[in-house]
């Protein structure tokens, strides 16, 4: 039987030394360097949709946009559209209607939620959205996402931003194949401080997802790492074809 190909599903996060992604009370979640700033630009332009949570959507001036002129002719060199697919997760359909990236029509915006979602609130996310997707009963069914985004938007490298339930919902189902990582020289402390993955997590360490380190570099006071995903056999499983990282385009 052939097995249904999925995207190439690659995560960026920047956190500081403690592993936070995020002040305890939230009210800090950007503190990147300039560089860090050009790294995001540049791995977004690079992919065909860049995706991110509710809570990372209300809680600052975040478009998931692509950035300077410069980052748009990048792609259309490598044959991409001029702008990516923006996709925002909300199991329950709670998202600001409010919020700056519905400010900024210039790329189609997707909307994936739940059966949690009551309908009133899926038909006022519609007016938000290209298309609102529901996605399983009570949690997203992130394989079968994954293989409609696929089929029905083209997208075949997909860009995830946090937040941290997000991250843990993706590596749970066994989904990411490469994990772009930036150490940044702070500390934050907090017990509630957000960190890179969070949710249910792993119950045991044979749970843990493995990760291979692909490359390490310093620039300024700031390092930059790459880790390639171990084994994802969650999504195998189900009869999903996960994109190699040499090769997904």
């Amino acid at each position: 039987m052939k097995k249904t190909a999925l995207p190439f599903l690659f995560l960026n996060m920047a956190m500081t030394a403690d592993g936070k992604i995020a002040t305890a009370n939230r009210a800090i979640s950007s503190f990147g360097s300039a560089r860090d700033q050009a790294h995001l630009y540049e791995l977004r332009a690079t992919a065909d949709a860049v995706m991110c949570g509710a809570r990372t959507v209300d809680s600052d001036e975040v478009h998931l946009g692509p950035g300077a002129p410069k980052y748009r002719r990048q792609r259309l060199r490598h044959g991409l559209a001029e702008h990516h697919l923006r996709v925002v997760v909300s199991g329950s359909g709670t998202i600001n209607p409010q919020a700056a990236i519905f400010q900024q029509r210039f790329s189609p915006i997707i909307i994936l939620t739940t059966e949690r979602a009551p309908r009133r609130r899926q038909a006022a996310l519609r007016e938000l959205a290209e298309e609102v997707r529901v996605c399983g009963e009570k949690e997203i069914d992130w394989p079968d996402t994954l293989a409609w985004l696929r089929r029905q938007w083209r997208v075949k490298r997909l860009l995830a931003e946090g937040g941290g339930e997000l991250n843990d919902a993706l590596f749970r189902a066994g989904l990411v194949r490469e994990l772009h990582l930036t150490i940044c020289p702070l500390v934050f402390g907090g017990r509630t401080a957000p960190t890179v993955a969070e949710g249910t997590g792993a119950a045991s360490l044979a749970d843990a997802c493995p990760l291979e380190l692909q490359s390490l570099r310093r620039v300024g006071a700031e390092l930059f790492l790459v880790y390639r995903v171990g084994p994802a056999q969650p999504a195998r499983k189900h009869g999903f074809r996960l994109a190699s990282p040499r090769n997904n385009r």
